[in-house]
C-alpha cells in the first residue's frame, strides 16, 4: 500500500519535501518506515501522527493513507 508522508515547518526545511508518497505494509511503524526513507534522520524531537491523530513512533500504522512529520512547535 503507499501511504502519504507530510513535512510541516521545519521538517519540511530539513527535509526538502512537503509530502511524498511511500509504499509500506499495515504492520510497519512510523519508526521502521522514516528509517527506511530518511536513513539517519533525527526524530527525538519529532512528533508522528497517523490519518490526523497524534501516534506512537513505535505503533503499527494500520491501513493508514497518511504519515505527517511535525517538528516542536514553540510559542509565546
Amino acid at each position: 500500500m503507499q501511504v502519504k508522508l507530510l513535512a510541516f515547518a521545519q521538517a519540511r526545511d530539513q527535509l526538502g519535501w512537503p509530502e511524498r508518497m511511500v509504499d509500506c505494509e499495515p504492520g510497519e511503524t512510523p519508526r521502521a518506515i522514516l528509517a527506511r526513507v530518511l536513513p539517519g534522520a533525527r526524530l527525538e524531537t519529532w512528533r508522528v501522527a497517523v490519518d490526523e491523530e497524534y501516534h506512537s513512533w513505535d505503533g503499527p500504522i494500520g491501513n493508514a493513507r497518511e504519515i505527517a512529520l511535525i517538528p516542536p512547535v514553540s510559542g509565546g
